[in-house]
């Protein structure tokens, strides 16, 4: 998921208002004249033609007219996307409806803060909250969140758009609780693949002396072994390119909370120690937790989770070890934000865990990972995967920031912010919003002629999201009954386990023991219902580690041979799926 620091607050117009944030004297608006303006000079490209998109933001501009005057307040972290909403498209919400919209964009994490604080005091904080869909099993459980399925076809339904085509959201899937509701509308979505330099890995001389060290051809690693082969390759051995010192990976290691998103965002299930399933390996998944008849059991092994399992205590320890022997010497004291621009500077031959919210970052001229072009001397491509992986089970992250409404907003309010979450997210704007942040909603808008035209400038990404494989990558799953209690826990052992001060194995026994209590706590409330945890009563290891899937017992060798795979075999081989 994506990180940020920086805090930046669009300052709404202070106005006087009453408890539905409705204001007097409303001016007379020309809507129909605002909404041809904004098609014609913002909204374009779209997968619709004007006809439609002018018949799109006439229902809006007729279904706001209710709540015309009011001021809502939303909020999401601050990220490319939710700049242009926050900053363009709230202007033009209030132009096409008369309703006002304060979007506030701050750090991901007091995003959550926020959603806690009005979920626990019942107060009315903000109207709507972009958040990631990693929290479903959260929202789907508490009870706080209105299940957008039920609000669609109730209080909502009047203002529920008769072309918002739920089918079109690549990312549907990922806000919908195991009830099969959807709690979530998408905003925005981005995956965590490899990055790689395309140019160095194209050069005859540096695919020679690859494969004369190593015995087979340079290529995109499709395990861990051929990652970490060509690490050590770049790091220790070619050293050097065009005068300049260079390094095999990149990563981070600062004890922060970011360290943390390092991990919960897949890292265990790409080294294998969940189980097979898409979206998220039942019945245990990435974090180790196993579930039963939807009820959370256990993390710990000896209650059948895989949290400190064999695969996960590798997954761990391959992290420190490359961390520490082929990235950059500053990298072990760096937060993920401070990270996240290294690659662009142009050190860097590869990285196993990139975000593709940089890729807006990575494209820019002059930088020293693009072209005089303006095409990019890197790829990004599917992520490999470690030696307890196998088919069938997710090989990666991908997430999206999704639009949550709660039940202790008033309803006027929260049927004015569902109008804006729909507006931001419709057809008429989506796909210009995609060419601006390139974190892609629609599917509608991925198979775009648009994105024909900018996906030699992407690097990938395009290929990617139109390619079957993408299903295999998923966000933070429903196993995981209350994302924010538990995600805390994981930065604090990983970190023990970076500095020294603990083992691997001590870290993930640390971290499985921590999550059991929470969970224990969990179900010792009751208030999560026929879904909540019901822990197992803990047993001897030996019993689960013999039992089908995970959790996994050791493996006797775990860097089987290196596996590769030419870059442009790849895309061809996904575009003729």
């Amino acid at each position: 998921m994506l990180r940020t620091v920086l805090v930046l607050i669009l300052a709404g117009t202070l106005v006087a208002c009453g408890d539905n944030g409705a204001q007097p004297n409303q001016p007379d608006m020309d809507y129909a004249g605002n909404a041809q303006r904004w098609i014609a000079e913002e909204f374009q490209p779209s997968t619709l033609s004007e006809a439609e998109q002018t018949a799109e933001m006439a229902w809006f501009t007729a279904a706001s007219e209710p709540y015309r005057g009011m001021t809502i307040n939303v909020v999401s972290e601050t990220l490319t996307t939710h700049e242009y909403e926050s900053e363009t498209l709230a202007r033009a919400f209030f132009d096409i409806t008369g309703i006002r919209v304060n979007h506030d964009l701050i750090q991901e994490g007091d995003v959550i803060e926020k959603l806690q604080t009005q979920m626990q005091s019942g107060e009315n904080v903000y109207d709507a909250y972009v958040n990631d869909s990693d929290l479903i099993g959260t929202h789907s459980r508490y009870g706080y969140v209105i299940a957008l399925s039920d609000f669609m076809t109730g209080d909502g339904q009047a203002v529920t758009s008769p072309t918002l085509d739920l089918d079109d959201f690549i990312g549907i899937s990922f806000t919908t609780g195991p009830d099969g509701k959807i709690y979530q509308l998408p905003d925005q979505q981005f995956a965590n693949l490899y990055w790689f330099r395309y140019d160095w890995f194209s050069n005859p001389e540096i695919q020679a002396q690859f494969e004369q060290q190593y015995g087979y051809a340079l290529g995109v690693p499709i395990n861990w072994s051929a990652y970490e082969d060509i690490a050590e390759f770049f790091t220790n051995h070619v050293q050097q390119i065009d005068g300049q010192t260079i390094y095999g990976h990149m990563d981070y290691g600062k004890k922060d909370p970011s360290l943390g998103w390092r991990f919960t965002d897949a890292w265990l299930s790409m080294a294998g120690a969940g189980d097979a399933g898409i979206p998220n390996g039942l019945p245990v998944d990435e974090w180790g937790i196993r579930v039963e008849n939807c009820r959370p059991v256990g993390s710990s092994v000896s209650r059948g989770g895989a949290a400190n399992g064999p695969a996960a205590v590798y997954a761990l320890q391959k992290y420190i070890d490359w961390l520490k022997q082929y990235a950059p010497p500053q990298a072990g004291g760096m937060t993920f934000s401070e990270a996240g621009p290294v690659p662009a500077q142009g050190q860097i031959a590869q990285q196993i865990f990139w975000y593709t919210t940089f890729t807006a970052d990575m494209i820019k001229e002059g930088l020293a990972v693009v072209n005089a072009d303006g095409t990019p001397k890197w790829r990004m491509a599917p992520s490999p995967h470690g030696p307890y992986w196998s088919e069938g089970m997710k090989l990666g992250y991908q997430d999206t920031g999704a639009w949550t409404l709660l039940k202790s907003t008033p309803l006027a309010r929260r049927q004015a912010a569902w109008l804006y979450a729909q507006f931001v997210t419709a057809k008429t704007v989506s796909l210009k919003k995609t060419l601006v942040g390139l974190t892609p909603i629609r599917d509608s808008d991925i198979r775009s002629q648009a994105m024909t035209d900018m996906a030699p400038r992407l690097g990938g990404l395009v290929e990617f999201y139109r390619s079957p494989a993408r299903t295999a990558w998923t966000p933070t799953g429903t196993n995981v009954p209350d994302y924010p209690k538990l995600a805390q826990l994981w930065w604090a052992n990983v970190a023990n386990a970076v500095s020294g001060e603990s083992s691997a194995q001590a870290a993930m026994d640390s971290l499985a023991e921590q999550q059991d209590k929470v969970l224990a706590r969990l179900q010792r409330h009751g208030v999560q219902g026929e879904c909540g945890p019901q822990l197992n009563e803990p047993r001897d290891p030996a019993y689960w580690l013999g039992q089908p899937g995970a959790p996994k017992p050791k493996l006797a060798d775990e860097k089987p041979q290196g596996k590769t795979v030419a870059y442009d075999e790849l895309i061809k081989s996904w575009q003729s799926d």
